[in-house]
């Protein structure tokens, strides 16, 4: 950033000072932003103000509003569709009367196109700020200001705008700790997203007549894409970059778009609503893509129509490959880009910032196991960088970064690296803790990372523990089912009687039933007597209720041999009609089996020396696989990367407790 944007960045930042007292600190950026929009437009509009108040006198009322808009936009010279029919520009407003600012402010404002209008009036909710001003007697003074700055097309360009817009931006949401962590993700982690995403397209961004589109679906006030278009430029000042995002939030989607509108990009590209249920952008495909999505937030009040998506289009369609827990949709969204890559030479590369939750949560067969499997089974996956924590704004938590490309170098192929960039030599802390960001990744340590990516680095150059290389089939696993055959002994028991009692069959029988079964186990079965045998107890219970009357239906004499029963591993074996032994559901368990080993020797080796009577399951299938168990995956960082660390010998605690206690004597005393 060059000093002068340094400057003009601390000459706006103080305009804000203006407000203190009489705004909150983390209202200042509802004020000051717009201003810089509104004075912004002023200077892109200025010389053409006379040939689009000319043009807007020629045109008849009967002109529909889409012709209306392209006329008077073509007035302008812009590429975008902008313009301003009042006769009021910033100069001439400062000639006004003082007392008339506010009304001549709305005026001027009204005057803008709809696509601007709305930004000031819907979203912005500009015309509140207004009053509030005007209402302090500050409204003057601080529109007074503004007409100080010049931001002329040619004095400050369009991407000296971003930069000064950007850091408006960031310096408001860090003043704004209760909200940043929303809308706003810290510089230097969209910077890592950037520099991965280009590391590996360095050359084919350079030369002429290079065009990139850059999307992101959970675009905030846009920061992510004005930094991707800055390190773009960096490396090729010749190279188009086209814009694109969609925002849910009124005031992020209005920074974002009047950061579009500053810059000189398409405003109409930047897209208001839910990206889930309202796919703006359903027909474009975008080269890059990076977003930092919400983390562990409900889809519950969008679900109705993601899921009529999911089993209407089905792999046709965005959600295909499987629905994440209601309680999380950052898979949707990385779902959602995943369609959104280019079928084409180039290809489409995507960076996310997730939690861990998409790494590891469900298990096989579960939607966020499908959704992995999907994703590595096609390959897409490159890499993964596991994040310092206390990084963000409004959380501490340990956060992903996710690198898929459709478009994978021939040495990446079913491979995918994982990075493990949370240990110390790649953050630092800062001096001043703002809300839970307590961290931030130096520039040096953000180069590391990618050259660390770009070389493939697998466990080399000292880097053994921070970079390891897997096929994308070490992430999967069977699930099979392992069963131990059902051994139940059974005896006329009081805790036994006081279970058949409480039982729903039992209970529903009239009072005299009830008398006869109890005759039938009381006085007609030997008292005392133990049976090892299911099928021998049957009997025997078969001829006491007969000997006492009873006549019972099915469901009640399966709970009298329920209550009856217990565990006990010296009974026999229960089997079924056709001498098939039953398996014991508490006994039940799973095993997981990596994909790459065949499941019966895993069952020789870990199952059977144990436990030499258990057997698997082969009716616990995967549709999708048609072999035994269930497929799943699941990344887990933990696995590749943990570090034993030896407890502290128990006499350096020991005296740290006495120094404690001692300092704690001291206080008191």
């Amino acid at each position: 950033m060059s000093s002068d944007i340094k400057s003009l960045s601390s000459f706006v930042w103080s305009i804000a000072e203006t407000l203190r007292g009489d705004f909150k600190q983390s209202e200042y950026g509802k004020v000051i932003l717009p201003f810089v929009v509104l004075r912004r437009l002023d200077c892109i509009l200025e010389a053409s103000k006379p040939a689009v108040l000319a043009m807007a006198a020629t045109l008849s009322d009967d002109l529909d509003d889409e012709a209306r808009d392209t006329l008077l936009a073509g007035a302008v010279g812009q590429d975008i569709r902008l313009y301003n029919l009042s006769r009021l520009t910033f100069a001439s407003l400062k000639g006004q009367d003082p007392k008339d600012i506010h009304k001549n402010l709305l005026e001027y404002i009204t005057k803008f196109s709809p696509n601007v209008r709305d930004i000031f009036l819907d979203k912005f909710l500009f015309t509140d700020q207004l009053k509030r001003l005007n209402d302090a007697g500050l409204l003057f003074r601080v529109f007074d200001q503004f007409t100080q700055i010049d931001l002329h097309p040619e004095v400050i360009s369009n991407l000296e705008m971003g930069y000064l817009f950007e850091e408006l931006i960031r310096r408001f949401s860090e003043i704004s700790n209760e909200t940043a962590g929303e809308h706003y993700t810290p510089r230097e982690v969209i910077r890592l997203i950037v520099s991965l995403l280009l590391v590996n397209d360095r050359e084919a961004l350079t030369g002429s007549g290079v065009i990139r589109q850059v999307y992101d679906p959970a675009a905030g006030t846009g920061g992510m894409l004005s930094l991707a278009e800055m390190e773009m430029k960096a490396l090729n000042p010749r190279i188009r970059v086209e814009l694109y995002g969609q925002e849910l939030n009124p005031e992020s989607y209005a920074i974002c778009k009047s950061d579009m509108l500053v810059t000189g990009h398409d405003p109409e590209n930047i897209a208001y609503g839910n990206t889930l249920t309202q796919d703006a952008h359903r027909k474009r495909r975008f080269h890059y893509m990076l977003s930092n999505p919400p983390y562990g937030v409900d889809w519950k009040k969008y679900a109705d129509a993601i899921k009529d998506e999911a089993d209407t289009q089905g792999k046709n369609g965005r959600f295909g490959a499987g629905l994440p827990r209601i309680s999380d949709g950052q898979l949707l969204f990385l779902q959602h880009m995943i369609s959104k890559m280019r079928n084409d030479e180039q290809g489409s590369r995507i960076g996310i910032v997730m939690n861990g939750s998409p790494l590891f949560t469900g298990g096989a067969g579960s939607g966020e196991s499908e959704i992995r499997r999907w994703m590595l089974e096609n390959d897409w996956v490159e890499a993964i960088i596991a994040l310092p924590t206390d990084l963000f704004y409004n959380t501490g938590i340990q956060t992903y970064v996710w690198l898929l490309t459709n478009r994978k170098d021939t040495a990446r192929r079913g491979k995918v690296q994982l990075i493990d960039a949370s240990g110390e030599r790649f953050w630092k802390s800062m001096r001043k803790s703002l809300g839970s960001k307590r961290r931030e990744i130096p520039p040096e340590a953000c180069d590391q990372i990618a050259r660390i990516y770009h070389d493939m680095l697998n466990g080399n150059e000292g880097w053994e523990d921070v970079s390891k290389i897997f096929a994308t089939t070490d992430f999967g696993y069977r699930e099979i089912r392992v069963e131990r055959p059902l051994k139940l002994a059974f005896a006329v028991t009081k805790e036994g009687l006081e279970a058949l009692r409480e039982a729903k069959p039992f209970e529903r029988l009239d009072e005299g039933e009830r008398r006869d079964v109890m005759e039938a186990l009381l006085v007609h079965l030997p008292a005392g007597q133990r049976w090892m045998n299911r099928d021998a107890f049957d009997k025997a219970l078969s001829a006491a209720l007969r000997r006492a009357g009873a006549k019972i239906g099915a469901p009640v004499k399966k709970a009298i041999l329920s209550a009856l029963s217990e565990r006990d591993e010296d009974a026999e074996v229960c089997t079924d009609k056709d001498g098939t032994p039953e398996p014991d559901t508490d006994l039940r368990d799973h095993e997981l089996v990596p994909l790459n080993e065949d499941w019966r020797a895993y069952v020789q080796r870990e199952v059977l020396p144990f436990v030499p009577d258990a057997w698997v399951d082969e009716t616990y299938t995967d549709a999708q696989d048609g072999g035994v168990g269930r497929v799943g995956y699941e990344i887990n960082f933990n696995r590749y990367f943990y570090k034993y660390v030896p407890p502290r010998p128990l006499e350096e605690i020991d005296a740290e407790l006495k120094a404690l206690e001692a300092e704690i004597t001291g206080l008191l005393q």
